[in-house]
C-alpha cells in the first residue's frame, strides 16, 4: 500500500431539513452568539466513523462506543484490551511504543488522531483536522414541538397510578447547510511513527480513499430520529503537490450559497475560492467536487475541477 504524503484542503457540506444535525445538551440545535446555527467537528467525524465501522468491516474503529455484556459502555482501557489484549509491559512499565503501534493499526486513529489517557498516556496528532460547521443558508429558523410517550412517569408513590402519559419536546432546524472546512497533513504522524515500535502503520492512499468515501456519504448513511433529514450535499477536495509548502485559508468564507434557487436548485458560488487557487495553480495537483447534481448547481468553479456524483 503506497504511503500518502500530499496535503489536502477542502470543505464538506451537510444539508439538514426539519432536522437536528447536532444538538446541544438542552436538545436545541447549537447556535453562535449571533444566532447562526453551527455543528461541532465531533458531529461530522462521528458520521464518518460510523460509516467506516459499518462499511469497511475489516478496519478497526477505536473511538466508537462499545458495550459490555451488561450493555454498559467500555472504558478506554477495556476498549484497548478488546482489540489488542493486555497492555504490553516490561516489568511493571507499559511499553508505550508497542501501544502506539497498536493504536496506529486503527483507521480512525491514523486519520483523526487520539488522546489516549489510560494505562498508558499517548497523544497522536491526527493528519485530518475538521473545523466546526457553520450554517451558510440565509435563515436559521429553529422550532420546538411537543411530543408524547406511551408511558407515564414513575410516581413517587408506587401505589398511585398516573392518569397522563409523559409529554416531552423536540427541537429542529427548518433548513440548514453546514459547511465544515478540513485539512489533511500526513506529516502530523511522522513524530509518533518515528518512536512507535517497528511495523507501525503509516497513512496510505487506501486510507484516504476510505476517508473520502466516508466524508461524502457518512451523514446520509447515519439515521436517527433527530438526524432524519440530514444528508451529505457536497465535498470539495483540493490536493496539493507533494512538495508544496503553501497553506490555503479556511474554505468557510470562500464558498457562497446564494439566497435564491435557480431552476429549483441550490446555487453554490466558487468565485472566491477560484481566486485563491489561481494564485497557487502550480502547487495544486487536483481539484475535485462531489455533489448532488439533482439539487445543486455550481458556478465559477476553479480551473480543471473534476465534477463527480456523491
Amino acid at each position: 500500500m503506497a504511503e500518502f504524503n500530499n496535503r489536502v484542503y477542502g470543505a464538506a457540506v451537510v444539508k439538514a431539513v426539519n432536522s437536528n444535525y447536532n444538538a446541544d445538551f438542552s436538545g436545541q440545535p447549537r447556535t453562535l452568539p449571533n444566532g447562526v446555527v453551527y455543528a461541532t467537528d465531533k458531529a461530522y467525524k462521528y458520521t464518518c466513523k460510523n460509516y467506516m465501522k459499518d462499511v469497511f468491516s475489516g478496519e478497526k474503529i477505536f473511538y466508537f462506543k462499545s458495550l459490555n455484556a451488561n450493555l454498559n459502555p467500555l472504558s478506554l482501557d477495556e476498549t484497548y484490551k478488546k482489540y489488542f489484549g493486555e497492555f504490553p509491559k516490561k516489568g511493571k512499565d507499559v511499553i508505550k511504543s508497542e501501544v502506539a503501534k497498536n493504536l496506529l493499526s486503527c483507521l480512525d486513529i491514523r486519520l483523526f488522531g487520539a488522546t489516549f489517557a489510560g494505562e498508558a498516556n499517548i497523544s497522536l496528532h491526527g493528519p485530518v483536522q475538521v473545523n466546526h460547521g457553520v450554517n451558510i443558508w440565509k435563515e436559521n429558523n429553529i422550532y420546538t414541538e411537543q411530543i408524547t410517550s406511551p408511558f407515564s412517569n414513575k410516581s413517587n408513590d408506587p401505589e398511585v397510578e398516573k392518569g397522563m402519559t409523559t409529554i416531552g419536546r423536540q427541537s429542529k432546524l427548518e433548513e440548514g447547510h453546514y459547511l465544515h472546512h478540513f485539512s489533511i497533513n500526513p506529516g502530523n504522524l511522522k513524530d509518533i511513527i518515528a518512536v512507535a515500535a517497528d511495523g507501525a502503520q503509516k497513512l496510505t492512499e487506501e486510507d484516504i480513499e476510505k476517508l473520502k468515501e466516508a466524508m461524502r456519504r457518512g451523514a446520509t448513511w447515519y439515521d436517527s430520529a433527530s438526524k432524519a433529514g440530514c444528508e451529505n450535499e457536497m465535498l470539495v477536495w483540493v490536493q496539493l503537490n507533494e512538495n508544496s509548502k503553501n497553506v490555503l485559508p479556511n474554505f468557510t468564507t470562500l464558498i457562497d450559497l446564494k439566497d435564491e434557487k435557480k431552476e429549483g436548485k441550490y446555487v453554490y458560488d466558487f468565485t472566491k475560492l477560484k481566486a485563491e487557487l489561481d494564485k497557487l495553480s502550480s502547487d495544486i495537483k487536483s481539484v475535485e467536487v462531489y455533489y448532488n447534481k439533482q439539487t445543486i448547481l455550481l458556478e465559477n468553479l476553479p480551473n480543471k475541477t473534476q465534477e463527480n456524483d456523491l
